[in-house]
């Protein structure tokens, strides 16, 4: 896991219907219910070679765009920068899975260089799903201002666009699923490890507070598909104890899960 950085976002927003005396319980806000949330980037290494990042975070292109707006991001990191903590070089990077276009997953994709914008791991293939490819060139507009296109035009352009339309392995012991709700097409990354089998779910339960299926952002454009993706994928995780990545949880950024009835618990847990 990279913490790619820090912004902040309107409780109400991110809990939708739920009251604010009930998700203030499972997760903090300031005075002004504003929320502290985080950018976790996943990083797979395969036995066959593969080195793959799943999302990358805002990146820092469009900060000043981003300056107008409530997020106020922060502390960002440099993935080149992180990844070269890890000895891993940015052109060694084989894959990135974006599990949707809102530019807080893919920003850093690309990034500005003397004045062009390129792709930040040249030699990388960039999975992304049919639908949400789609959608994100003719969005509806009341998620319009979740799509930069600068981010992946680089991308097609470079020909390292590479279209999911069904549910896959990319290679040996990494899934791709296809998962609505918060955004058509939306990718779920499935990886298996010697002790369990790892799950980012993007933003389908991006905070372990969000984990009852009924907890639903306001920022979801299908909340019934939501609720039928929660469960699915809940339902899942704890049969198998599989561990779930909650990309914009700053407290609690991997859980467990076990179903009690019809009611799910989390335990906070590190990815082994």
């Amino acid at each position: 896991m990279i913490n790619a950085g820090y912004f902040q976002a309107d409780g109400g927003s991110m809990f939708g219907a739920v009251p604010q005396k009930a998700w203030s319980r499972r997760y903090p806000a300031d005075e002004g219910n504003c929320c502290r949330l985080a950018m976790q980037v996943g990083l797979a290494l395969t036995r066959s070679g593969r080195v793959i990042l799943i999302d990358t975070g805002v990146g820092d292109k469009q900060l000043e765009r981003l300056r107008s707006t409530s997020y106020h991001f922060y502390g960002l990191t440099d993935l080149r920068e992180a990844l070269r903590e890890r000895g891993i070089a940015p052109g060694q990077v084989t894959d990135v899975v974006l599990t949707h276009l809102h530019f807080d997953h893919c920003g850093y994709v690309t990034r500005k260089e003397e004045g062009r914008i390129v792709p930040t791991f040249p030699e990388a293939t960039c999975w992304v799903g049919r639908s949400q490819w789609e959608n994100a060139l003719n969005p509806h507009p009341l998620e319009a201002d979740s799509y930069f296109p600068e981010n992946m035009e680089g991308i097609e352009k470079a020909g390292k666009l590479r279209l999911v339309e069904a549910d896959g392995n990319l290679c040996d012991g990494v899934q791709l699923r296809l998962c609505g709700g918060h955004t058509p097409g939306q990718i779920v990354v499935y990886v298996q490890t010697d002790e369990s089998t790892v799950v980012f779910a993007g933003d389908v339960i991006p905070l372990a507070a969000q984990v009852s299926p009924l907890w639903i952002s306001a920022y979801d454009v299908c909340p019934l598909t939501s609720y039928d993706e929660k469960i699915r994928l809940l339902d899942e995780a704890a049969a198998g104890n599989q561990v779930i990545v909650h990309y914009h949880d700053a407290y609690s950024p991997c859980s467990t899960v076990k179903k009690i009835n019809n009611f799910y618990k989390i335990n906070p847990k590190m990815i082994p």
